[in-house]
């Protein structure tokens, strides 16, 4: 019983955005402000459960700095505030905390990423979506908190930064900043899938976000749902996943009565479903600041980062929008490790304490206090490479050349020369050896993080792993901007997965790091710098898949995200390209069926898959990445 209440107790921090956030001295918050705590009413009668932390100095006013959470607020009920960041508390805002709608101690019924109902005056229309709640709230602060300055800001962190977004269309006049960090932008492309692709590192999550409570609480009302995922206590969550077979034994075993594991099962393709949760349509006509914060190292979020502010700058010119993106994985930047490592790969010092000084509290200062100047570029981003923060007026840049790159014999990646026709590159992949994400053994997890700047030797030694390398440089490569692989492909089976991988080859002499563990040699290390996947099937439409012809040669687009990295000199270019990686993304059968949820152990097969010399991968610059949408749909 020890085991499973610590078992329970470490799951749930999983799924906190705030886990390892560093925590506000409580002395100095119970010092310097006082708790209240309200149920605010919306105008359909449903009340909200809502945390007021005031400065007990009452000789000034202040703004107001909001999270909305789906995470429970009663994390910041005893003075221990992990959220915003310690500079932020310390300069003193008026803080709330506030459980979404169908949450812990809010009434109501929970949505995972509620719609936004456009074409209506949010301030007089009747139907709700989060952004109406957003705006019954701050209406309510504004005229019921006393000592408040008439200005509300709005932050938050993976799933709160979708409510951080979703306050954008139609906000209240009283909103001026807001700042979505890793926000999930479209469950269809970011967090649950990607790209369509089910991340099957995702399934102990359904029991956070797929049952409804009964009654107001404050506590977890879903965690014997978890155990029966965690209480199998794998040490090998590769294996685990494996002899659990196709997704419909985790219907059986796991999810039978969660209702999102069904919506998921009943909508495998983007469909009005999916859509209509889809946030990045409705941000038009942004009155407030935003602030858009993402880590180039986020193997959850970082499509919502980077589109939600692509988004804002394509739909309305003149908004005050900004985008900071750091060596961080999902949510780091709220904690100070000191040395700023992803897994194996040191980044430099002081790098969160850096953005929460001289970032975050600098832009509410300014929008909420009218304190200092806004100095914030459009772009201010950290070259992975270099490890160094870059500054521009736009992003992506449009000062750095994009580059080409082709497949050619004996393993060759070469840069801005000609594809050769000639050339054809086979594997076979098959599901029941499927590519391991990671070079390590690792548990069952909500989501791996490390596996995001892991090196890649590992897949490179397997037939089933395409690999192209470069020599090594003989000057700086900066790569800013998307990525796009345009594949040519065919295959003997009838459906794929295509995972195409940047990687960085280090020089065979270079030495390790203070932090490197013994077992780990940096000295060629294949370092991952980003990666994607794509659901073969949905090649022309994400709404209306179709399978391929067996050796019919077919374009298959892999969009990969953007990056900024230099690849420095005497390092090398490599990519590689496979049709497996688990149990991070789950087991494409190779043969198409409707719906891959409801496959079943007959329909995976092994198939032999040819990659074609007229195949590139272009790199840097603005492509035609966001919103990448084939005319189908």
């Amino acid at each position: 019983m020890r085991n499973l209440k610590w078992l329970v107790a470490a799951l749930f921090v999983l799924f906190l955005y705030t886990a390892n956030a560093e925590i506000a001295d409580s002395l100095f918050v119970a010092s310097n402000y006082d708790k209240a705590e309200y149920f605010i009413e919306m105008r359909d009668g449903v009340k909200l459960y809502t945390i007021v932390y005031t400065p007990k100095d009452r000789t000034q006013t202040y703004p107001v700095l909001m999270n909305r959470t789906c995470y429970n607020v009663q994390s910041y009920s005893n003075f221990k505030l992990r959220a915003p960041n310690p500079y932020l508390i310390e300069s003193k805002y008026i803080l709330v905390y506030q459980d979404v709608r169908g949450r812990y101690m809010s009434g109501g019924t929970f949505d995972n990423m509620r719609p936004n109902i456009p074409g209506n005056d949010v301030k007089n229309k009747k139907d709700i979506d989060e952004s109406s709640d957003t705006y019954d709230t701050i209406d309510w602060l504004i005229r019921n908190i006393k000592g408040n300055n008439g200005r509300v800001g709005i932050y938050g962190i993976s799933y709160p930064g979708f409510y951080s977004s979703a306050s954008l269309p139609d906000a209240h006049p009283a909103l001026k900043a807001v700042s979505p960090q890793a926000p999930i932008a479209d469950f269809f492309f970011d967090d649950f899938h990607h790209q369509g692709a089910f991340l099957q590192s995702y399934l102990a999550a359904f029991a956070v976000f797929g049952y409804q409570k009964d009654t107001l609480t404050k506590t977890a009302w879903y965690t014997d749902k978890m155990m029966r995922f965690f209480s199998q206590r794998s040490v090998d969550g590769y294996e685990f996943n494996l002899k659990m077979g196709p997704l419909k034994n985790a219907t059986r075993k796991y999810h039978y009565d969660n209702f999102f594991w069904q919506q998921i099962i009943d909508h495998p393709n983007y469909d009005e479903f999916w859509q209509k949760r889809n946030l990045l349509p409705h941000l038009n006509d942004i009155k407030p600041a935003v602030m858009t914060v993402g880590g180039w190292f986020d193997a959850e979020d970082l499509y919502g980062a980077l589109s939600t502010y692509k988004a804002i700058e394509n739909n309305n010119p003149s908004a005050k929008n900004t985008i900071v993106m750091g060596p961080w994985t999902h949510g780091a930047w709220v904690r100070e490790p000191g040395q700023q490592y992803v897994n194996h790969i040191y980044f430099g010092d002081s790098i969160s304490t850096f953005f929460q000084k001289n970032m975050e509290k600098p832009f509410f200062d300014f929008y909420l206090k009218g304190k200092g100047v806004n100095k914030l570029p459009d772009a201010y981003v950290f070259d992975t490479g270099i490890k160094e923060w870059k500054q521009y007026n736009e992003w992506p840049p449009k000062n750095v050349e994009p580059v080409t790159f082709t497949f050619h014999e004996n393993g060759e990646l070469l840069i801005n020369e000609p594809v050769d026709p000639s050339q054809k590159f086979e594997y076979i992949s098959d599901p029941a050896k499927p590519v391991p994400y990671t070079s390590t053994i690792e548990g069952l997890t909500f989501t791996p993080r490390n596996f995001i700047t892991d090196d890649q030797r590992y897949a490179s030694r397997r037939p089933d792993v395409l690999t192209f390398e470069t020599e090594a440089l003989a000057e700086d490569l900066t790569i800013a901007g998307e990525i796009l692989a345009q594949l040519v492909v065919s295959m003997t089976g009838t459906d794929a997965d295509f995972i195409v991988k940047l990687i960085d080859v280090y020089p065979d002499n270079h030495g390790n790091y203070d932090r490197t563990p013994k077992n780990i040699v940096m000295g060629g290390y294949q370092q991952l710098v980003r990666h994607e996947v794509f659901r073969g099937r949905f090649r022309n439409s994400y709404a209306e898949p179709e399978p391929f012809e067996p050796g019919v040669r077919t374009n298959v687009t892999v969009p990969l995200q953007d990056i900024l990295h230099t690849f420095k000199q005497g390092h090398r270019v490599m990519i590689q390209i496979h049709s497996t990686w688990f149990p991070y993304i789950d087991r494409n059968p190779q043969k198409y069926v409707d719906n891959i949820y409801k496959a079943g152990e007959e329909d995976f097969i092994k198939s032999t898959i040819t990659v074609y010399g007229t195949s590139t991968v272009k790199a840097g610059g603005d492509l035609p990445v966001l919103g990448f949408m084939p005319a189908k749909n």
